[in-house]
């Protein structure tokens, strides 16, 4: 199953439940109480409560988990041992790029910087779409890891507006077969 559609439907039952909720109180709003039922709904109340924080609490440690425990950014500050390194300097209106050739089926290691104003860096597939993009800084060097798995011309371009000659500011990246050795 997709996992849209089962966040979906987790969210209608979310929904349903809280409608359900309202529901009861409104039906029990009409009603007298005395002092026993008045302290039993109290402890009922509170119960629910700190098993709604306990469930929720779970729930997010649960989805932090699942969605960052392969954490996409490389650590920024050590060296990554990375034998294809990239080294990238955004200025308007262009990129360097050097070296502009690198080997599929291999990481590399994307060094991404800015001489003059914030760019964003973002390399496209041969098809059009996105595969990996950073923030290209000036004074700060990111560190940005991709393997690219098929070989051809990766467009690179800039998605972070930075003047007017931001729109013709591309450039490419040939991926090219990995050699069998």
């Amino acid at each position: 199953m997709i996992l849209q559609n089962v966040v979906w439907i987790i969210s209608l039952i979310g929904m349903g439940l809280v409608a359900l909720g309202f529901i009861h109180v409104i039906r029990q709003a009409g009603k007298p109480a005395d002092d026993a039922a008045t302290r039993k709904a109290a402890h009922t109340s509170n119960v629910l409560r700190r098993w709604l924080f306990g469930a929720l609490l779970i729930i997010f440690v649960g989805v932090t988990y699942g969605t960052l425990h392969r954490f996409p950014i490389a650590p920024q500050h050590t060296p990554l041992g990375i034998h294809q390194v990239v080294d990238v300097v955004g200025q308007q209106w262009h990129w360097q790029i050097n070296p502009d050739r690198v080997s599929a089926g291999s990481p590399v290691e994307f060094r991404v910087t800015s001489k003059d104003v914030n760019h964003g860096f973002a390399v496209y597939a041969p098809d059009g779409r996105i595969v990996t993009q950073t923030q290209a800084m000036p004074g700060f060097t990111n560190k940005l890891v991709y393997t690219f798995t098929e070989p051809g011309t990766y467009k690179v371009m800039c998605l972070e507006y930075c003047g007017i000659g931001h729109a013709p500011m591309t450039s490419a990246i040939t991926v090219v077969a990995a050699s069998g050795g």
